[in-house]
C-alpha cells in the first residue's frame, strides 16, 4: 500500500475531511504508477481518519492491483455510468468537505462529488497539496538530471545537423527522433524550434513551409521526461552569422540569465529572483521587448511552482528546483532566451543544465 500519511495530515492541516487526487503528477507519486487522465472519472479520495477510497473506471481494475491499494474501491463501466460509483464512495465515506486540486480537477468529476453529496464543501487544494513536492528528493534530482542529460545530447546531435534551407518542422522532427535515441520516456512538452520572426514568439510552433536563413536566431525550447520528471531547456543560436543587434540583445540575456544564479540563495523570495534578472533587462536599450517572468518550478509538471515573477513573496528554499529563462521578444524580428535548470541549495544555486550558453553560431 502506497504511504499516503503526508495527504491525510494535509486533511487535518486543512481542516477538510479528505483530500483528493485525479489522475496527474500529484496522483503519480502519492501511488507510485501513473494513470491516464480521460473522460472517466477516476479519483482517489484520503480522509483525514480511516482508509482510503477510489473510484475507478472497471477497464483500469487490472492496471490498479498493481498499486496494491488497501482501501475500498468503487469501480464502473461505460455502459452504467459513474454516479453510482460516487454515490457507494458517498455511503462508505461520508464527507462534508474535500480538498482538491484546483488546476486538475475538471469540472465534470467536481458535479459528480456535488450530485453525491450535495451539500459537500469542496475547497481548491492545488497549492497545499502539490507543495507537498516542491522540495525535491535525492531521488527526485537524480531523475531530473537524467532528463536533463538526455535532452542536452539529443540537442548537441541536432545542431551539429543544422543547415540553411532546413525547414523549422524538419529541425524539429530531427530533434524529436534525437531525444527518443538518447532515451528519452517521452517529450516533456511539444518542442518549440522556431527561427527568425517565429523565436519572437515565446511559444512559436514549428514551420513545415519556413526554410530557416544566413543570419537568422534559431531557438529551440524542449526537454526530455524521464523516470516521470521533465526537462525544461532553451538555447538560441544564429545561423551562419549574427549581427550586431544580435550580438547586443543575446549579451543582455546572458547576463540577466547569470544575475538569476547570484540572486538564488535560500531565504530570498521568488520576487527578489525575477526583480534581479528582470532589472538586467529593464537597463538595457531593450526594456520594450520583455514579454515574460524569469521562470517557474519544474518537476513531474513543467510548470509548478515557485513560480519566478516579482509579486509572488514565496520564499525560496533549498531543494526547490526552477527554471532561469530571461528573454527579449521583438516581434517583427527576432527573440532570445536562455534557460536553465537551476537546483536551490543550502548556501546558493547550482545549475543541473550544462549545455554552453556562450553565443554560438551553427550551419556553416
Amino acid at each position: 500500500m502506497p504511504d499516503l500519511s503526508e495527504y491525510r495530515q494535509l486533511a487535518k492541516d486543512m481542516s477538510v475531511d479528505a483530500v483528493a487526487l485525479v489522475p496527474g503528477p500529484n496522483f503519480t507519486r502519492a501511488l507510485g504508477k501513473p494513470f491516464m487522465s480521460h473522460e472517466r472519472p477516476f479519483v482517489v479520495v484520503i480522509p483525514a481518519q480511516g482508509a482510503p477510497a477510489a473510484i475507478v473506471p472497471n477497464l483500469e481494475l487490472g492496471s490498479w492491483d498493481l498499486v496494491g491499494f488497501d482501501g475500498a474501491v468503487f469501480d464502473w463501466l461505460d455502459q452504467t455510468g459513474y454516479d453510482g460509483a460516487f454515490a457507494a464512495l458517498a455511503e462508505h465515506l461520508p464527507l462534508k468537505s474535500l480538498a482538491v486540486e484546483g488546476q486538475v480537477m475538471r469540472v465534470f468529476v467536481f458535479k459528480a462529488f456535488t450530485r453525491a453529496i450535495p451539500d459537500l464543501r469542496i475547497v481548491d487544494g492545488e497549492r497545499e497539496i502539490s507543495g507537498l513536492r516542491i522540495i525535491k528528493t535525492d531521488d527526485d534530482i537524480a531523475a531530473l538530471q537524467a532528463a536533463i542529460d538526455v535532452s542536452e545530447r539529443a540537442l548537441d546531435r541536432v545542431i551539429a545537423d543544422v543547415r540553411v534551407g532546413q525547414t523549422e518542422k524538419q529541425i524539429e522532427q530531427a530533434l524529436i527522433q534525437a531525444l527518443f535515441s538518447e532515451g528519452a520516456a517521452s517529450l516533456a512538452f511539444s518542442p518549440i524550434v522556431a527561427a527568425g520572426d517565429n523565436s519572437a514568439r515565446p511559444h512559436g510552433k514549428a514551420r513545415a513551409d519556413y526554410q530557416i536563413k544566413a543570419g537568422e536566431a534559431l531557438l529551440f525550447d524542449f526537454g526530455a521526461r524521464k523516470n516521470g520528471f521533465a526537462a525544461d531547456i532553451t538555447r538560441t543560436f544564429f545561423v551562419q552569422d549574427v549581427s550586431d543587434e544580435g550580438r547586443a540583445v543575446y549579451d543582455t540575456v546572458l547576463r540577466a540569465n547569470l544575475a538569476g544564479f547570484e540572486a538564488c540563495r535560500p531565504g530570498v523570495t521568488a520576487h527578489d529572483i525575477d526583480d534581479a534578472v528582470t532589472g538586467v533587462l529593464e537597463a538595457s536599450p531593450y526594456s520594450d521587448r520583455i514579454r515574460t517572468k524569469t521562470g517557474h518550478g519544474l518537476g513531474r509538471d513543467v510548470h509548478e511552482a515557485p513560480y519566478i515573477m516579482r509579486g509572488n513573496g514565496q520564499i525560496i528554499r533549498a531543494g526547490m528546483v526552477w527554471t532561469n529563462e530571461p528573454g527579449l521578444y521583438d516581434l517583427d524580428n527576432f527573440g532570445v532566451r536562455i534557460e536553465d535548470d537551476v537546483l536551490v541549495t543550502d548556501d546558493g544555486c547550482r545549475s543541473l543544465t550544462s549545455f554552453p550558453k556562450d553565443l554560438t553560431i551553427i550551419g556553416r
